[in-house]
């Protein structure tokens, strides 16, 4: 398992916004992956998908790298933010988005 939770490492540090879920952005698998999605796509920032149903090793690994035991999780600036809950919570703050978008343009600078 250290050899996926090394590629988690890496997939987490070298983009700005990462979401491990079920399915693909264009095909989501569970109702908590497609809206986390849609909560990412009103934000406007470009993020990597971790199909985790394609990736199986990843759906236990992901799991025991953040320690946190739902699928989406979402990744912001090489940080873990949570799961769908939080990522809409934290959207409805007036900072969030402008965090979301600033650690995107950071990785990309």
């Amino acid at each position: 398992m250290s050899d996926v939770l090394d590629e988690i490492d890496r997939e987490v540090k070298d983009n700005a916004v990462v979401i491990y879920m079920k399915g693909t952005p264009r095909f989501p698998m569970c109702g908590f992956s497609a809206a986390t999605v849609e909560v990412l796509n009103e934000l406007g920032v470009p993020f990597k998908a971790v199909d985790i149903l394609a990736e199986g090793a990843k759906r236990d690994a992901v799991k025991a790298y953040t320690k946190w035991p739902t699928i989406p999780q979402v990744f912001i600036g090489g940080k873990f933010v949570g799961g769908c809950d939080i990522v809409r919570r934290c959207t409805q703050r007036a900072s969030s988005p402008r965090s979301c978008r600033a650690a995107t343009q950071a990785k990309s600078a």
